[in-house]
């Protein structure tokens, strides 16, 4: 079974996708930001993971880079809902520094989990 840790500051989403994801068959763990999250990441091996960008104290860019230093085939999706063009900036970002892919809040939950099992099936 695929462990999968979703980090975002606003609970219902992880709480959204926390429930998608265990629907279909995910181990899945959830971090409220950056700091939770590589927290989490020291104690347990994760395929993949979901980090929103903005978020208070170690924001996702900065996770990303982190998890990326410390495992290189970590599959890793970054999400963003700040604003339509602010959103397509950071997750420009995001794949720069090391997002396999991203997806913009509000985003379709079939398309999510297609790239979900995408990555996952690689």
């Amino acid at each position: 079974m695929n462990r999968i840790l979703v980090v975002d500051d606003e609970p219902q989403i992880l709480h959204l996708l926390r429930d998608l994801l265990e629907q279909n068959g995910y181990q899945v763990e959830e971090a409220a930001n950056g700091e939770e999250a590589l927290k989490l990441n020291q104690k347990h091996i994760f395929d993949l993971v979901v980090t929103d960008i903005i978020m208070p104290g170690k924001e996702g860019i900065q996770t990303i880079q982190e998890l990326r230093k410390k495992n290189t085939r970590l599959k890793i999706i970054a999400i963003s809902g700040g604003g339509h063009s602010a959103s397509t900036v950071y997750l420009d970002m995001a794949e720069k520094m090391g997002a396999n892919m991203t997806i913009a809040k509000p985003f379709d939950l079939n398309l999510f989990l297609n790239m979900v099992k995408s990555l996952l099936n690689d």
